[in-house]
């Protein structure tokens, strides 16, 4: 099979273009604003020199023409400047809006990239991308592409110029101004790399900055601060290193180009003055030269002078357009409207190839079957979750669900069979009744309300300063039980055939936990309507002692099945888990 080539500066170019294709009509007004503006900039040196030629020789000033000369001098000012702010307001709109539909992309990608994609980057960087690198690519596309545009008709509009003034300066003006342009190119080709370097590395201090903020309190107790300080200062000065690498040589450009340019001005003041002795040329001709030697040169200086921005931008466009390249899981095939059953076949599962985790893993559910899920830290009970959930799918083997293979139904479908409460508890900015209708838009007020009573919430957001339309937030002060809660009531709303509670109460008082598991046992086993399958993912033991059926793993493998009473009888494993338990609640 063969490679796939490594992303170059043009391929990065070329899918950036596609964003920028839709707005088409507002880069091509920019251009035509820029042809304005230039137009109007090359006429000036003309102005200026008819003007001079006005006031060669003693007592010999024509006042009349100086000023009309004057007159349309100022005219042409003006219309550089109205021209010149159009052109930007065209291209920062057209820049802003591709960058908006970038980070779009680049948003939805990430929200519907493979689980395994998201945990296998740091989630500080991923953030950097949509907001750090999109904000830079706005940036480069801004000054480039205003440069170029008046760049490009600047350089045109002055060599003609200087060809009808005289063509033999404007010969030499122009076989000596590519030099500039072979030390702009080899130098931003040897700082490119720099600029890749110091994007990934600020997406990591990103990350390190936030993973910090986000365990403040945990760094503290443990006494982390300083090491945590040394950590970030390592990232900092090599972001600082590299940073520095890919400024130093990126600012050679501008005073290498200048250096030339002035070389390439004083031969133009030269055989001005040449031309002028022999009376080819008047002395307004020489002043028009000049200027139009300097206009020719500045867009070269612009240009090259944006090369730092425009570098940044290309390193940070590709980290971004990688993201909004991730394809999405396959979430083809048929609609599941509703299952009851699950039916694990000979499963086989691993994160790594080289490292095998679950294997030859065979489950029966049958509908109504409350199965519980114990075993010691990393036996593979998440996993487990993650594979009927569907966020990862099984190297070999099968999941059944009513007797028809998972993988033949949507993931979206069989994700809407299940609940999920999971263990590290989530709420969003917004009001506590959207909150708990988070998986249900349309529910109505009693239903949000009749939710919160079963989750025993209800009383404690009454007690809020405005109830439900209380806005919260994950930062608010709300303790971790009662975030739990609210995410538990949101499961209550939803009420699917089948649930999967990971610790869900892991976080909730002793006595909290017991309304709350009663509540649970009645939407297990709603006395009008038929029972409800559930997988119960728990570390407290006294949790699950009613459990149809009771897994014990270890190793990515079932060691134990059986009822509380049998597995105790058994005295395996389940056991002497549960022995040690009481043993340490007992203390």
């Amino acid at each position: 099979m063969a490679k796939n080539k490594k992303p170059t500066k043009r391929s990065t170019v070329a899918r950036l273009m596609k964003y920028l294709k839709p707005h088409f009509g507002l880069i091509v007004c920019a251009f035509v604003f820029a042809v304005i503006s230039a137009a109007a900039t090359l006429f000036t040196p003309v102005i200026i020199g008819n003007a001079v030629d006005c006031i060669v020789g003693a007592n010999n000033v024509d006042f009349e023409k100086l000023t009309v000369y004057a007159c349309v001098l100022a005219g042409l000012i003006a219309a550089v400047m109205v021209f010149q702010w159009l052109m930007n307001v065209c291209v920062n709109r057209a820049a802003h809006l591709s960058v908006r539909d970038a980070r779009r992309d680049g948003f939805s990608a990430l929200i519907d990239a493979p689980l395994s994609y998201v945990d296998g980057n740091q989630h500080g960087d991923l953030a950097a991308r949509i907001s750090i690198d999109a904000d830079q690519i706005a940036d480069g596309i801004v000054q480039g592409a205003t440069q170029i545009f008046t760049g490009v008709v600047t350089i045109i509009g002055t060599l003609v110029f200087m060809i009808l003034i005289n063509p033999w300066i404007a010969l030499a003006v122009a076989a000596l101004t590519p030099l500039s342009l072979l030390v702009s190119y080899f130098v931003a080709r040897g700082t490119h790399k720099y600029f890749t370097e110091q994007t990934r590395v600020r997406g990591e201090l990103y990350s390190r900055t936030e993973e910090t903020i986000k365990n403040r309190a945990l760094i503290t107790a443990y006494g982390y601060a300083e090491s945590a300080e040394r950590e970030f200062g390592k990232t900092n000065d090599e972001l600082k290193r590299c940073g520095f690498k890919a400024t130093f040589y990126s600012s050679l450009v501008n005073p290498s180009t200048r250096l030339i340019n002035s070389l390439v001005y004083a031969v133009a003041a030269v055989m001005g003055t040449i031309f002028a002795i022999d009376g080819k040329v008047t002395v307004g001709g020489i002043t028009q030269l000049l200027l139009y030697a300097n206009q020719f040169a500045r867009p070269l200086n612009e240009i090259t002078g944006v090369i730092t921005e425009f570098q940044t931008s290309l390193a940070a466009a590709k980290r971004i357009l990688d993201l909004a390249d991730v394809q999405p899981q396959d979430d083809s095939g048929k609609a599941l409207p509703s299952c009851d059953s699950i039916e694990l076949q000979d499963l086989g599962f691993s994160y790594s190839k080289d490292r095998p985790f679950i294997q030859g893993l065979n489950v029966e559910v049958p509908q109504g079957t409350l199965v519980a899920i114990v075993g010691r830290t990393g036996c593979g009970k998440t996993t487990l979750i993650n594979l009927l959930m569907r966020f990862y799918d099984p190297d070999s083997g099968q999941i059944l669900l009513d007797g028809n293979g998972a993988k033949e139904f949507t993931r979206s479908s069989v994700r809407k069979n299940f609940g999920m409460v999971l263990q590290d508890s989530w709420v969003f900015k917004g009001t506590v009744r959207d909150n708990i209708a988070y998986g249900k838009s349309n529910a109505t007020d009693e239903e949000v309300r009749a939710a919160a009573r079963a989750a025993d919430i209800d009383g404690f957001i009454e007690r809020m300063p405005n109830g439900y339309d209380t806005v919260i937030d994950d930062g608010d002060g709300i303790s971790q039980g009662q975030k739990q809660l609210i995410n538990i009531a949101r499961i209550m709303l939803v009420d699917p055939p089948m649930l999967i509670l990971d610790e869900a109460t892991s976080n909730i008082d002793t006595r909290t936990e017991k309304r709350v598991q009663a509540a649970f046992d009645k939407l297990l086993r709603p006395e009008n309507g038929k029972k409800k399958t559930g997988f119960v993912v728990a570390h407290r033991l006294s949790t699950i002692v009613h459990a149809d059926v009771i897994l014990v793993m270890d190793n990515g493998k079932i060691i134990e099945r059986g009822t509380h009473k049998q597995l105790l009888e058994k005295n395996g494993a389940y056991a002497e888990l549960y022995r040690a338990q009481f043993a340490r609640e007992a203390i």
